[in-house]
């Protein structure tokens, strides 16, 4: 049995109000994993600052 399907025989056995439960954790992990993943996105951008901020970066995009 998938982990999909054991969550879901779990779940079905709750009540309404548990069931919500389980949702709004669900959705929280699945903020919290997007939240990760655009920080990541930032923290790239800094770092590669470095190499994209230079007057040799500027001149080869100069005429695009």
């Amino acid at each position: 049995m998938s982990t999909s399907e054991l969550i879901q025989k779990e779940v079905a056995a709750l009540s309404e109000s548990q069931q919500r439960k389980v949702y709004e954790f669900a959705h929280a992990l699945h903020l919290q994993h997007q939240d990760a993943a655009f920080n990541g996105l930032l923290l790239s951008e800094s770092a590669l600052a470095k190499d994209w901020n230079t007057p040799e970066e500027d001149a080869a995009w100069a005429n695009l």
